[in-house]
């Protein structure tokens, strides 16, 4: 997603706990086209470095919003830090193992929104949400980050009627993208069988339904069958989802947590 805004020469503040990985980013991000990249190293899990990638990007650019678009004039706050666990709740030896998932998808991506908004209703920006499929869809072994992603659906409705027009909030729920998260063991092995869409045609969808000022994105769109699906047969759903991931004797799987970049920028 950096390297699309880079494309539409946006300004960028990139973040990231992964320090070693942030100037890497930055000097792509050039090359594709942004005229100013600055990387700040954070982890969004803890509120007062949302505070201080907010508050740096205000001040390195001089004003009251993230990024300064050459061609659009307005700002992009882009929420996409977030961890997976798999398992099957039965198997939990202790729920607060767990509880990292909430705070980064969920509570990591609240604090950001929340020192960003009076910055985004001066310059009538937009929020972009990545949360998942997975956030109307149940998938087994993956409840903690089903919930994660349910509640950022239901927080930013919430929000969209709040504040009204002001702010612009895109919320996006892809399927399965190729991803470091997607590709790693977070993944349950029954859901690898579902196809994969790359990351550099998901970037392009979410970017350019960010700048046109869409309230919800779903990709690739073949996923709309899904909820359909869930929708009007809730039944057949929950039996077919018990038969592909629930009915195996070896159902031990615990994963490690992993987190993906959380990019803060602005358009």
């Amino acid at each position: 997603m950096a390297y699309e805004y880079a494309k539409r020469s946006a300004y960028l503040v990139l973040v990231d706990i992964r320090k070693d990985l942030l100037e890497v980013v930055v000097d792509r991000a050039r090359r594709f086209g942004s005229p100013n990249v600055i990387a700040v190293p954070a982890d969004v899990l803890v509120e007062e470095d949302c505070k201080r990638f907010v508050d740096t990007a205000v001040n390195h650019f001089g004003k009251c919003s993230f990024c300064i678009s050459m061609a659009f004039g307005v700002d992009h706050l882009v929420n996409n830090a977030g961890i997976g666990r798999q398992c099957l709740f039965k198997n939990v030896d202790s729920v607060s193992k767990y509880t990292p998932i909430m705070d980064i998808n969920f509570w990591g991506t609240v604090y950001a929104t929340h020192y960003a908004i009076p910055h985004l209703r001066k310059s009538k920006g937009k929020i972009i949400v990545i949360s998942s499929t997975c956030g109307w869809y149940p998938f087994p072994k993956l409840s903690f980050y089903n919930a994660s992603k349910a509640a950022l659906i239901s927080f930013y409705e919430t929000l969209r009627t709040e504040i009204g027009g002001d702010i612009g909030i895109t919320i996006v729920t892809p399927g399965l993208i190729k991803t470091e998260l997607t590709l790693s063991d977070s993944l349950p092995k029954e859901m690898r069988l579902i196809p994969m869409e790359s990351k550099e045609e998901c970037a392009k969808a979410i970017v350019k339904s960010a700048c046109r000022g869409d309230t919800y994105l779903v990709h690739p769109s073949w996923v709309r069958l899904v909820f359909v699906w869930k929708a009007f047969f809730p039944e057949l759903t929950e039996y077919f989802n018990r038969l592909a991931f629930t009915t195996r004797r070896h159902e031990t799987d615990d994963s490690s947590l992993n987190q993906s970049t959380h990019l803060n920028k602005t358009e």
